[in-house]
């Protein structure tokens, strides 16, 4: 009786469990902690679906959203004309948050290291090529830089997160226009790194190294970001607060844009100017229980509960004014 009981008990959890709906979701890893945070929170209230994220690039995911293997992408740039051209149906993009990528670096200062746009546009040129440069040490009036060389870490992926940063070269830079975009053509002597932690492992393993992430990613690893300037001339360090100064009063155009919009170089006095949302993509029509499910956990995520998560992990909420319009386009979803 007891081998019988417990068989069926086994068997009982089996059925269960593969009732479940399964949520596939991949692509930015500049993303990538805020889902984990979220799906961990939401399906200990929400039963009935369990949702999967794996960190491969925004470029990657949005390959597999087109491709069908994945229910949804994650994204920190929208999608472009050819890439929406081979979608089957429009796709929705939905801002989940908004986060900063941070120029960080393996050096020992006194002070955080300050850098302007065009210093920072020559450095990843590969032109500017010792921390003792005298473009570098005009920045940082009393601060010893070394007489050493910059080694230069990237990304070697397709990624958001270097279309957000070389978007933002390409507004201070006359060199990087039309360089921009999710995979570039770095100089020779560079490093590569697969996402986010690749890119931060490199920084961390490599003296005198410099690099652009996520500013969650150079926090994880005990790493100094640099504070930048912006437009209006002021040196800002990255924080969830100074991203959403880059995004206020932006709701309107962001609603004409349909959410597709750049807080790159934004004009606030206290803006940080490598900010961004990070969007959650997702077909308009989609099958009636996975549909469901994916409709139902991207309202939660515009919900008062999902986005006073994103402060504590170091992002910043969607700015509230925006959500409703969100909240709209998400109902619009058709699941059949």
């Amino acid at each position: 009786m007891r081998i019988i009981l417990g068989s069926l008990l086994t068997l009982a959890f089996a059925v269960s469990a593969s009732a479940a709906t399964l949520v596939n979701g991949a692509g930015s890893t500049f993303a990538e902690p805020v889902y984990t945070k979220w799906f961990g929170e939401y399906q200990q209230s929400e039963k009935g679906a369990q949702f999967n994220y794996q960190g491969i690039g925004s470029g990657a995911g949005i390959k597999q959203l087109l491709a069908g293997t994945v229910d949804f992408a994650g994204s920190d740039v929208p999608m472009n004309k050819e890439e929406s051209s081979q979608a089957k149906a429009p796709v929705l993009h939905i801002p989940i948050a908004m986060g900063a990528v941070v120029v960080t670096y393996n050096l020992n200062l006194t002070a955080p290291l300050k850098l302007t746009g065009p210093v920072l546009a020559e450095i990843f040129n590969g032109k500017i090529t010792k921390w003792n440069d005298a473009k570098i040490v005009a920045l940082n009036k009393g601060v010893a830089l070394p007489d050493q060389s910059i080694a230069v870490a990237t990304r070697s992926d397709g990624s958001g997160t270097t279309a957000v940063f070389t978007e933002y070269l390409a507004k201070v830079s006359p060199e990087w226009v039309g360089k921009d975009g999710k995979t570039v053509n770095w100089f020779k002597g560079s490093l590569g790194g697969k996402g986010n932690a690749g890119v931060a492992g490199l920084v961390k393993q490599a003296p005198g190294a410099i690099g652009y992430v996520e500013l969650v990613y150079a926090l994880e690893n005990k790493l100094p970001f640099a504070e930048i300037q912006n437009k209006a001339g002021k040196y800002i360090t990255a924080s969830a607060k100074s991203v959403s100064d880059a995004a206020a009063g932006t709701t309107k155009e962001a609603v004409a844009q349909d959410f597709k919009i750049s807080i790159t170089d934004a004009k606030g006095k206290e803006a940080y100017p490598i900010s961004s949302f990070t969007w959650m993509l997702v077909y308009n029509k989609m099958d009636k229980e996975k549909g469901a499910a994916v409709k139902k956990f991207a309202a939660w995520t515009q919900g008062e509960a999902a986005q006073g998560l994103t402060s504590k992990i170091n992002y910043a909420p969607v700015p509230k004014d925006l959500r409703a319009a969100v909240l709209k386009k998400i109902e619009k979803i058709e699941t059949k």
